[in-house]
């Protein structure tokens, strides 16, 4: 089968990989379609060390094909959007309702695919660039099969982390007023979260002119090449600062640009070793920094929720999906995806 390979020198679509049937709680999902998300090429250009060689991708939707035992909430033929989120369900942390700090879903990849041999890594938990791969079952949440699968594909990463990231973590209130620094993937999921939780203010900031048109039809309510301009729409700041992009002096920006009582979320992922800075004494006005793994969601609830407003007509996925690509052209993707050409790149099989 095919898939996309990285070796931790060059990536290249692979038509000779294997992988292994379905464990006790496990589920094989044949991939329909995978966003290509900023974290894949992270994984590439280094700034995610992780183990070689992995098969990318982590933002995918497909059809059940078989499952292990013990495995009853999805059969086969289902149609699910998958979570990069393996937690366990039995720690603390789950117990408490907090599946993104489980320990057990963190630092352990598997190595279900084999090539000439070779056992190969699984990216994320997840690892959609393929044309099958195997989940634990709390990743596959069953979705209505009315949700084309290239949208159904971007709940799992994008849309968790983005709107999640409002609702969940920053637990954005009605009338408050946002800033996202950033517009790409996440960026605009974060928008469109803050619309729906009703704030009165969405000011979207991207160095990329063109982007304005996207970012407004998510939600925004004002555009800006730069944050310069954020104080004279805000004059006492921001309820909300989310930073989408993973740059340091945009941090600082971040919590440059709060108001009283007002917290920063980040998003954008730095390198692993990348330190900022912040006055300290802008602090004591009840300000916050707040970092969010994967939207604080709770997969099985949210993505189910997120298709259910998908089909209100309230979330936007269509609108997400720029351009497909088979997966053949992947490098194509990446490229329109680095110069910013797309929203969302997203493969297909």
């Amino acid at each position: 089968m095919r898939g996309v390979i990285f070796d931790g020198k060059q990536v290249q679509v692979a038509d000779d990989l294997e992988i292994r049937e379905p464990g006790p709680g496990e589920v094989l999902v044949a991939i329909s379609a995978a966003g290509l998300c900023h974290s894949d090429l992270s994984v590439v250009d280094g700034t995610i060390p992780f183990p070689v060689p992995v098969v990318l991708g982590h933002e995918g939707a497909g059809v059940v094909e078989a499952v292990g035992a013990g495995v009853t909430h999805v059969e086969p033929g289902d149609h699910v959007s998958l979570s990069t989120l393996a937690n366990c369900g039995t720690c603390a942390e789950c117990d408490r309702g907090r599946p993104t700090m489980c320990r057990k879903a963190i630092g352990m990849p598997q190595r279900p695919f084999v090539r000439a041999g070779q056992p190969l890594y699984q990216f994320a938990s997840n690892s959609a660039f393929a044309e099958r791969t195997l989940v634990k079952a709390v990743q596959a949440v069953r979705i209505p099969k009315d949700i084309p699968m290239p949208s159904a594909a971007l709940i799992g990463c994008g849309v968790l982390t983005g709107v999640g990231a409002v609702l969940n973590r920053a637990r954005v209130d009605r009338g408050d007023s946002v800033v996202v620094i950033g517009t790409g993937g996440i960026g605009l999921n974060v928008i469109q979260g803050a619309r729906i939780a009703g704030a009165l203010k969405i000011v979207a900031v991207d160095a990329n002119p063109a982007k304005e048109a996207v970012a407004r039809r998510f939600g925004a309510s004002h555009f800006l090449t730069s944050t310069e301009g954020v104080k004279d729409i805000l004059v006492t700041g921001a309820d909300h600062v989310f930073e989408c992009v993973g740059r340091v002096e945009l941090i600082r920006q971040a919590v440059d640009l709060l108001d009283r009582h007002g917290q920063a979320v980040l998003l954008g992922v730095p390198p692993a070793t990348a330190e900022a800075s912040f006055l300290v004494s802008s602090m004591y006005l009840d300000k916050s920094i707040l970092g969010c793994r994967y939207g604080s969601s709770r997969p099985q609830r949210d993505i189910a929720l997120y298709a259910d407003l998908y089909r209100e007509g309230r979330l936007l996925l269509d609108e997400l999906v720029t351009e497909t690509y088979p997966v053949e052209d992947f490098e194509k993707a990446v490229a329109d995806a680095r110069a910013g050409r797309v929203a969302r790149a997203v493969l297909t099989f």
